[in-house]
């Protein structure tokens, strides 16, 4: 016997995707689904809407795709998305978004045995040890939850910090958070810029009081500019005191809001690392490669940066265990996502065998 192996295209794709990132999401999916030779119909998220059918428009008018190939259809999650998700003809399906939107794409997807790939929250942490070169450190967490205003699946929402340099760790990132500069997004000099929309910033406000009134210090930030253009923006901010079962160490956020935790061994690190129900990513800050390496292995979550935070690459796959999700992004991971694999079986003997045998090979 000849055997070999086909790698084919589903069909057509339906991709949902955020308003967080919109166009590098966007080239996420829609890449590796044309390539392996699908079409794709894109459902943006009503706050991006513009840029998805901008982005489109240019994709015809400058490359010699096939008309039809690639489809923009705006819309709201419960009218566009979940008519998208339903239809029997779409092959598979794939998702960014809430872990809480995403079970239910998972179970549209169910009903028509479609495929389905999901990216979806985070609660990840950054984990600071005693060794580490706690400027890279700071730098890091500043990194991990300030940058693009926390609204990222990646953020490094919960900062857990060795007992020893705990004080010391708080202090400077204390320090560094009040020396970001907030402003307008297309301004330079602006390192952090609004939350994106109204109801979002009152999702993050509302988060910050939860935490102090469940036991939590607010070492910095917290508080609504009154100096800026705009009533989104919002404080870096910082809550300290907290403990690993409450709301804002467990639950994801979406803004420039970091919860610091101490802890007083590696295996209490650890413990806390993996004690939420998300699983995307990871920081490990320490001078120590064997230590770096033990975390790496136990944590649980689909990527892990060591001295350092934020790093994404379109050769390296990017997805989640546990609640964040299903399947990988980018990376040969990403382009099988979106191929289905067929073996092929060709008899060269010519010969009658025997119709009640099973060949094993």
């Amino acid at each position: 016997m000849f055997n070999y192996v086909r790698k084919e295209p589903y069909g057509v794709v339906g991709a949902i995707t955020p308003w967080n990132s919109p166009l590098m999401l966007t080239a996420w999916k829609l890449a590796p689904a044309l390539a392996a030779g699908n079409t794709v119909i894109q459902k943006p998220s009503e706050e991006t809407t513009v840029s998805a059918l901008r982005f489109a428009e240019l994709v015809y008018q400058r490359t010699d795709l096939p008309a039809g190939a690639y489809n923009v259809v705006p819309g709201y999650g419960e009218e566009a998305g979940a008519a998208l998700t339903a239809h029997a003809d779409v092959d598979k399906l794939t998702f960014t978004g809430s872990s809480a939107v995403g079970r239910e794409v998972a179970a549209n997807a169910g009903e028509n045995l479609a495929a389905v790939s999901l990216e979806l929250g985070g609660k990840s942490p950054t984990i600071v040890f005693p060794d580490a070169n706690l400027d890279n450190a700071v730098n890091g967490v500043m990194k991990g939850i300030f940058a693009a205003t926390g609204q990222t699946c990646l953020a490094g929402s919960r900062v857990l910090v060795h007992e020893d340099v705990r004080e010391e760790f708080i202090d400077r990132l204390t320090d560094r958070a009040g020396e970001i500069s907030l402003g307008d997004p297309l301004e330079p000099d602006t390192e952090m810029g609004p939350v994106a929309f109204r109801n979002q910033w009152e999702k993050v406000r509302e988060y910050v009081d939860i935490g102090t009134q469940e036991g939590a210090t607010l070492a910095f930030g917290g508080e609504q500019p009154g100096d800026l253009p705009g009533e989104c923006f919002i404080q870096p901010t910082v809550l300290v005191d907290v403990e690993s079962g409450m709301q804002v160490a467990q639950e994801e956020i979406f803004g420039p809001v970091a919860s610091v935790m101490g802890f007083a061994d590696e295996s209490e690190a650890l413990e806390l690392a993996n004690d939420v129900d998300y699983g995307l990513a990871a920081g490990v800050w320490t001078e120590n490669t064997r230590r770096a390496q033990r975390l790496a292995e136990g944590i649980e979550a689909g990527t892990v940066w060591i001295n350092e935070y934020r790093m994404v690459a379109p050769q390296s796959p990017f997805g989640g265990f546990k609640d964040s999700g299903l399947g990988r992004e980018n990376g040969p991971e990403g382009l099988e996502e979106y191929c289905q694999t067929k073996s092929i079986w060709i008899d060269q003997t010519g010969e009658v065998g025997d119709p009640f045998a099973l060949d094993t090979g």
